[in-house]
């Protein structure tokens, strides 16, 4: 049995913006990793990195330009290695109504449960980047 953690919410901001902020290095840098590379088409691979302990790869395994992008870790931890996260889009009142999930974690421990209250920190770091212009330091960042 493997565990899942899913977020559903508006971004009031256009697809382009979102969909740039969730794919392009120099949008993510602004919310999550403290340095990344990658391109968003299928097969390439990206580089997360957070710290030299934590310098994390994924492969894209789907994206569609304005829809979505999904990423399977490759390098990583024991806890994330399994894992495909992604962020699917849909316009909705004006705005875009987030679909994002990071599925196929092998138990439900402490690192799954601190992970899921990471993403939500983080999904809302992303909000704020995109609705208020806001970027937290990375130091400040969960």
């Amino acid at each position: 049995m493997s565990h899942s953690i899913y977020f559903n919410f508006m971004i009031n901001a256009d697809k382009f913006s979102v969909y740039r902020a969730v794919t392009e290095p120099e949008h993510l840098v602004n919310w999550w990793p403290l340095k990344c590379s990658g391109i968003p088409n299928e097969g390439e691979e990206y580089n997360f990195n957070f710290t030299d302990k934590y310098n994390w790869y994924a492969e894209v395994k789907s994206a569609k330009q304005w829809h979505h992008i999904h990423y399977k870790m490759t390098k990583s931890d024991d806890d994330w290695n399994p894992t495909t996260f992604g962020f699917d889009l849909e316009e909705k009142n004006n705005g875009i109504y987030l679909h994002f999930f990071h599925k196929d974690w092998p138990e439900c421990n402490t690192h799954f449960k601190h992970s899921s209250f990471c993403w939500a920190m983080l999904l809302k770091g992303l909000k704020d980047y995109l609705e208020k212009g806001t970027i937290v330091p990375f130091e400040d960042r969960e």
